[in-house]
C-alpha cells in the first residue's frame, strides 16, 4: 500500500469514526426547553443538500426565464452542487454537463471549455450577464450561486465576446445573495494533502426583510493527487442588496488569489499518440507556476416605471494580475516517450469595465402581447503584458520524468517581448452595442415569437512589445474599428402542458484575425511573403439553426436540440496575381452539426439524476486547396454522455449515495486526421450522511472522481499545433459542512 493510499484511508477512517460519533456528540446536548424534531431538521438538511439543475436562468438581455420560454438551450447548476463536490475549479463543475468537455489553453494552465465543437476560453466566461468581468485562466467556483450555460451561439443575447468566443455556447456565473438566513462553517480535504476551510453567512434584515447580506470565503492549500501538484486558492466575497418594492439594488465584491504549482502541462505530439503514462505520472517542472491575484465586482439596478416596465442596469470592473511560468513537453518518440522541454515567462495585469443598461416593457391587446427589449453595453478591457520564452531546452521523458532547474532552460538567451518587471499596454478594446428585441405572443403565449437586432462595433489597438526601426515600444502599432448586425430570430410553441417545442437563427462574432507578413516554409526554404500582411479583417459573423423540444413535469426536465453552426477559418491561399505568395482571409468553413439530449431531476421519490449525451459531426469545409476537405476539425469527440445519480437510501434516511458515469468518444487529433484520442470512460463514486450536532445539522460527504485511476488522454482540442492532455488521476475528497441554527 503506497503512502497516497494510506493517507486516503486514514482520512476515510476519521470521517467514518466522526460519523459514528456524531449520534452520540447530539444526545450529550443540554435538553433544550421547547421540543425538537430531529427527523424534520435532518430531511431540511437532506432537501438544502440536493444536487439540481434548474431549466432556465439569465438569458442575457432577455432577463431571468425559464427554459420553456425562450427558443435556446438553457440550464443552470446550482451551489449545492459546488458545494458537495469540491470542484477545484469552474472546469470541474462543468463536467457535470453532457454537452461540454474542458481542456487547457496552448501553454498555460487556463480552461479552455469546449461547447458544440468551439472553443469559450475563461476570458470570455460572463459573470451576471457582464464580460471581462470574471477572473482569467481559472476561476475558483465557491463565490458562485449559479453556473448557467447557454448552448449555441450568443452574440445577440449577450453580445460579442471580447476574445471570440462564445460561437458553440456561453457560461454565466451568478453571485451569491442573502436569498435566507445562513451560519454555515466546512472543512474540507482532497488527496493527496490539501485541507480547506470556508464559512458563509447570510442575513436578511429590516422591517420588511428588504436588507440583504452575504458573506463567503474560503481557503484551500496544498499537494493534489498529480505527483507533487500544489494547488493553493483564497477567496472572499460580498453581497449587500436591497429590495425596496418598485426598486432594487444589489452590490457584489470579490477577491481571489489563486496558485498552482509544477502544474501538468499538454503534450505536443506529431507522429503518433503514445501510451497515457500513470495517471499520477507529472511530468512539469518544480519551476513551473501560475500566480493569479484579482479583485472584481458589480453593481446592479432595477426600477419598475409601473407593473409593466422595468429600466435596468449593470456596472462591473475588475483589476487583475497573473505570472505564470511554464513548462512544456514535446513528444519525439511516442513509444519510449523521449522528448524535449522548454518554458516561459508571462506577467500580465488588466483593467476590465463594462457596463449594460435598459427597459423590458410588456404589452397587451387584440389578444398579442408584447416583451420589448431595447438597450445598449459597453466594455473596455486594457491588457498590460510581457513574455520571456526561455533560450534552453532539456531532455526529458513522458514515463520517467526529469527534473531540470530553472537556471538550465532560462539562460539569457530567449526570446523577450515588452517589460518584464513593470508590463505596458499591449493591447486595448471595446465592443460597443445597441440592441432592440420584441417577442411577440399569441394563443395566451401558447406562441412566442422573438425577432432582434443588435448593432455591435469592435475596435482594438495593438501596441509594439519591442522598438524596431522608427517604432518604440509600447506605441500604437494597429488598430482596428468595424460594425457589425447580429439578428436573431426564435419561436416556441406550447402544444400541451410541460411540452415546448423551439427553433432559432442566431449569429455568434468575433473580431476579424491580422494577417501576419510572411509565413514560414515547411520546406525549410526562405519565409513566403503574405501580400495582405498587417490587414485587418472584418468581424467573422458564424450562423446557427437549431430546433428542439423541452419536456417539463413535476420535478422532472428533459430536453433534446439539433443544432448546425457555420463558421468561417482563418486560412492561406495561394494570391491568383502574385505567383509563389499567399493571401490571408476567410477562406474555409467548419460546420458542426449535432443532437444533445439532458435530462435532470427526480423520477422517483428519494432518486436523482442529471445527465444526458451529444453527438457532434464536425467537418472542415471550403478548404483552400481542398485540403483536408471533409476531414473532422481535431479535438471534437463524436459523442459525450454523462450519468449523475443520487439516492436517499428509504431504509436510512440520513444518507444519500452518489455516483457519476462520464464518457468521452473518439476525437481526431490534427486536421489530417492521422492521430486520434480513444474513447474513455471515468466512474465517481461518494456519499452524504446527516447528523444532528444539537439542533444544528452536520452533513458529512466523502467522494472519489476516477475510482479506478483510469489512465487516459482527455482531450486533443488546441489552437496551436496538436496537443493532448492527461485526464485526472483517482481523488478522494471529504468535506463536512455544519450550519449552525
Amino acid at each position: 500500500m503506497n503512502i497516497k493510499t494510506k493517507a486516503a484511508l486514514r482520512a476515510t477512517i476519521a470521517v467514518v469514526a466522526l460519523s459514528a460519533a456524531m449520534p452520540a456528540l447530539a444526545q450529550q446536548q443540554p435538553a433544550q426547553s421547547e421540543p425538537r424534531d430531529d427527523e424534520s431538521i435532518i430531511v431540511t438538511a437532506q432537501r438544502n443538500n440536493q444536487t439540481e439543475v434548474r431549466a432556465g436562468g439569465s438569458v442575457g438581455i432577455f432577463g431571468d426565464k425559464p427554459a420553456e420560454d425562450v427558443p435556446f438551450s438553457i440550464r443552470s447548476y446550482g451551489e449545492s452542487l459546488i458545494l458537495n463536490q469540491q470542484p477545484d475549479s469552474l472546469g470541474e463543475v462543468l463536467e457535470n454537463d453532457p454537452t461540454i468537455r474542458t481542456t487547457i489553453g496552448f501553454g498555460i494552465a487556463g480552461e479552455v471549455f469546449v461547447i458544440r465543437g468551439f472553443a469559450l476560453s475563461s476570458d470570455d466566461v460572463g459573470f451576471d450577464g457582464l464580460y471581462g468581468i470574471t477572473p482569467r485562466q481559472l476561476v475558483a467556483p465557491e463565490l458562485f450561486s449559479s453556473v448557467q450555460v447557454i448552448n449555441g451561439a450568443s452574440a445577440f443575447i449577450n453580445g460579442a465576446a471580447p476574445s471570440g468566443g462564445g460561437i458553440g455556447g456561453s457560461v454565466n456565473l451568478i453571485p451569491k445573495s442573502a436569498t435566507r438566513d445562513l451560519s454555515r462553517i466546512t472543512l474540507g480535504y482532497v488527496s493527496d494533502a490539501q485541507f480547506a476551510g470556508a464559512f458563509d453567512v447570510a442575513r436578511r434584515f429590516g422591517s420588511g426583510g428588504e436588507w440583504g447580506v452575504r458573506i463567503n470565503g474560503s481557503a484551500r492549500r496544498g499537494d493534489i493527487a498529480i505527483d507533487d501538484e500544489f494547488h493553493s486558492s483564497y477567496v472572499l466575497g460580498g453581497t449587500v442588496d436591497y429590495d425596496g418594492g418598485p426598486f432594487r439594488a444589489s452590490l457584489n465584491l470579490n477577491y481571489q488569489r489563486l496558485r498552482q504549482a509544477n502544474w501538468r502541462p499538454k503534450v505536443a505530439v506529431s507522429t503518433a499518440i503514445p501510451r497515457a503514462p500513470g495517471a499520477s505520472v507529472n511530468y512539469a517542472q518544480p519551476w513551473s507556476a501560475i500566480e493569479t491575484e484579482d479583485v472584481f465586482g458589480a453593481l446592479s439596478l432595477e426600477y419598475d416605471v409601473a407593473e409593466n416596465a422595468l429600466l435596468y442596469a449593470k456596472f462591473g470592473a475588475r483589476d487583475g494580475r497573473e505570472d505564470q511560468t511554464t513548462s512544456s513537453f514535446t513528444l519525439l518518440n511516442p513509444v519510449t516517450g523521449d522528448g524535449t522541454g522548454g518554458g516561459s515567462f508571462v506577467p500580465r495585469t488588466d483593467n476590465n469595465e463594462a457596463f449594460i443598461a435598459g427597459m423590458r416593457v410588456k404589452l397587451e391587446g387584440a389578444g398579442i402581447s408584447h416583451e420589448i427589449n431595447f438597450g445598449g453595453s459597453a466594455s473596455w478591457q486594457v491588457n498590460r503584458n510581457a513574455y520571456n520564452f526561455f533560450g534552453g531546452s532539456f531532455a526529458n521523458n513522458l514515463y520517467d520524468p526529469v527534473r531540470v532547474p530553472l537556471s538550465a532552460v532560462d539562460t539569457g538567451g530567449g526570446f523577450l517581448g515588452g517589460d518584464l518587471d513593470d508590463p505596458f499596454p499591449i493591447s486595448r478594446s471595446r465592443v460597443a452595442s445597441a440592441f432592440a428585441s420584441d417577442t411577440l405572443g399569441f394563443w395566451n403565449d401558447r406562441i412566442l415569437l422573438t425577432g432582434g437586432l443588435r448593432l455591435q462595433q469592435i475596435q482594438t489597438k495593438g501596441y509594439a512589445y519591442n522598438s524596431f526601426g522608427t517604432v518604440q515600444a509600447g506605441d500604437q502599432t494597429s488598430g482596428y474599428r468595424e460594425d457589425a448586425v447580429t439578428p436573431v430570430v426564435g419561436v416556441v410553441v406550447k402544444p400541451a402542458e410541460g411540452l415546448s417545442l423551439y427553433a432559432n437563427r442566431i449569429e455568434g462574432l468575433e473580431p476579424g484575425a491580422t494577417a501576419p507578413t510572411v509565413v514560414a516554409d515547411a520546406g525549410g526554404g526562405p519565409d513566403i511573403i503574405v501580400t495582405n500582411g498587417g490587414q485587418i479583417l472584418p468581424p467573422y459573423a458564424s450562423v446557427q439553426y437549431e430546433i428542439g423540444g423541452k419536456l417539463s413535469f413535476g420535478r422532472f426536465n428533459a430536453a433534446l436540440a439539433l443544432f448546425q453552426i457555420d463558421r468561417p477559418n482563418s486560412d492561406y491561399r495561394v494570391d491568383p496575381n502574385n505567383a509563389g505568395q499567399l493571401i490571408f482571409g476567410p477562406f474555409g468553413e467548419q460546420r458542426n452539426r449535432g443532437i444533445e439530449f439532458t435530462l435532470d431531476g427526480e423520477p422517483v421519490e428519494g432518486l436523482r439524476v442529471i445527465g444526458g449525451l451529444a453527438i457532434n459531426d464536425p467537418e472542415l469545409r471550403r478548404t483552400p486547396g481542398a485540403v483536408n476537405q471533409g476531414n473532422d476539425a481535431p479535438g471534437i469527440p463524436e459523442w459525450t454522455a454523462n450519468a449523475n445519480v443520487e439516492w436517499d437510501l428509504p431504509f436510512l434516511p440520513a444518507l444519500t449515495l452518489t455516483g457519476r458515469v462520464v464518457h468521452t468518444g473518439e476525437q481526431a487529433a490534427n486536421a489530417t486526421n492521422t492521430l486520434e484520442l480513444s474513447s474513455w470512460t471515468r466512474f465517481d463514486v461518494g456519499a452524504r450522511y446527516v447528523a444532528l450536532v444539537g439542533e444544528s445539522p452536520l452533513t458529512l460527504r466523502f467522494g472519489v472522481d476516477n475510482v479506478a485511476n483510469k489512465r487516459y488522454w482527455a482531450s486533443a482540442f488546441s489552437s496551436f499545433g496538436t496537443q493532448i492532455l492527461q485526464g485526472g488521476p483517482r481523488t478522494f475528497k471529504l468535506s463536512a459542512s455544519i450550519d449552525l441554527q
